[in-house]
């Protein structure tokens, strides 16, 4: 990541006042601190203190009960230290913003290893140690709606003022439609050196997918996901509209997903899974195989919330089965076709609501366990997937808590620290959910059972 002159970047912006001191939680939220302009570079120096706890909070931002973080160290502080991703600017509020990424570490110097963004280092490390760079692209979809209403509504057309009503799969109208939108997205990509790609129309009505430039630094994949994310909703709202990452914010229309895209180059940039033909290297296929093996017990990394099983539906365009293929979109995993030296790996299970530096650590440390145990993947899948008899993600949330919880290669992954932390979390969070009865259930058993 470029370095950056923090006091000449501050002269040249005088209309900025105020700096977002910001670390990810592992619901992938920003929390932080707003700070006064002119400590910036203090802050940046020398890093700033949150309590650890603060990382581990549910999606409501409440405590975890009984929590250790919190109670049996007296909610102590974790050390803030700025991560290196360069200042970037805020100015879709009402005043012109600036926003510092750090991550957390502990009194002693070390990283906290409940930091998603260190659980990520930790695994592009051990890639590093083999003389290996992962190369990752990312694919986020998103739903812009109308924010009048208490549920989602697709928005109105600004060229014609009706509203959307029907799915517009690569409809070039839509994306002239909301140009303006879109332009904004494109402009403040720019202006936070997310390096934002293709734009097309996707499948449900006011839905978008924008696609990431491959980009040979894990980190700074994760980090643009997650800017990207926040800019998106931030320029909605200033359009007047609401913007959505939720995995299935409709029933009856289809869901959002974030696709990763990955390769594994050497020192010399070789691509290492280009075999110069279609099959891909023996590396890839052990890639593959760890894939495969670690994909149902790290489910609750991708689909990490109770709306994201909604989309995790046979037919629904999200896989649900444990398989991989070749140019097969029915499979979880895809070897896309094209030139053999762009030969990559691409992953579809997640939906657009998990955390970014999550999945690329369960996707990247997936694979790491494929190629450090030499692991190799049962013949691909041709043909519908979704009619065929094969392993099953998680069905539910409850399923896949446990599955995160008893993983046996979790551990291989992950720290137990965090391990712990997104199981108590996730637990909470489906507890607080289960004691919720909606207008759906009374209105079919109220009066009738």
């Amino acid at each position: 990541m470029p370095t950056i002159n923090i006091r000449e970047w501050l002269q040249e912006r005088p209309e900025i006042e105020s700096v977002f001191a910001c670390v990810c939680d592992l619901n992938g939220t920003m929390r932080g601190k707003r700070l006064p302009i002119e400590k910036a570079k203090a802050i940046m120096d020398d890093g700033l203190r949150m309590p650890l706890s603060i990382l581990s909070v549910d999606i409501w931002g409440e405590d975890i009960e009984n929590s250790e973080l919190v109670f049996e160290t007296g909610d102590a502080d974790g050390v803030c230290d700025y991560t290196g991703r360069p200042i970037v600017v805020v100015n879709w509020t009402s005043r012109p913003s600036a926003l510092v990424m750090f991550w957390m570490g502990t009194e002693d110097g070390k990283p906290f290893l409940g930091d998603p963004r260190h659980a990520l280092s930790d695994i592009v490390d051990r890639y590093k140690a083999l003389g290996l760079t992962p190369v990752v692209a990312t694919e986020l979809e998103f739903y812009i709606c109308d924010p009048s209403q208490q549920q989602p509504q697709p928005p109105c057309s600004p060229v014609t003022g009706k509203r959307l009503d029907s799915d517009g799969a690569l409809s070039l109208d839509e994306l002239q439609h909301f140009d303006a939108f879109l332009n904004d997205v494109y402009d403040a990509c720019h202006e936070q050196g997310i390096p934002a790609d293709a734009a097309i129309s996707e499948n449900g009505a006011g839905q978008f997918e924008i696609n990431m430039v491959h980009v040979a630094d894990p980190l700074q994949a994760a980090d643009d996901a997650v800017l990207f994310k926040r800019l998106v909703r931030g320029i909605a709202r200033k359009h007047g509209l609401a913007a959505t990452f939720m995995a299935k914010p409709y029933g009856d229309r289809s869901g959002s997903g974030f696709h990763v895209h990955f390769s594994l180059i050497d020192k010399d940039g070789v691509n290492m899974f280009d075999n110069g033909g279609d099959e891909g290297t023996p590396l890839m296929l052990q890639a593959v195989a760890g894939l495969l093996e670690t994909m149902q017990e790290n489910t609750l990394t991708f689909a990490p919330h109770h709306n994201s099983y909604r989309r995790l539906l046979p037919g629904a365009h999200a896989p649900t089965s444990v398989a991989w293929g070749y140019e097969n979109r029915t499979t979880a995993i895809r070897i896309p076709g094209g030139s053999h030296k762009a030969r990559r790996i691409e992953h579809r299970v997640a939906g657009a609501d998990a955390n970014p530096y999550l999945v690329l650590g369960s996707i990247l440390g997936g694979a790491l366990v494929g190629i450090e145990e030499k692991m190799t993947p049962d013949a691909p899948i041709v043909g519908d997937a979704y009619r065929q008899k094969l392993d099953h993600l998680p069905l539910d949330w409850a399923t896949a808590i446990q599955a995160f919880r008893r993983g046996k290669n979790v551990e291989n992954v992950f720290s137990k620290r965090l391990q712990t932390m997104l199981v108590e979390c996730k637990q909470q969070e489906l507890k607080r959910f289960s004691r919720y009865v909606t207008d759906f259930e009374y209105d079919s058993y109220l009066e009738i059972v």
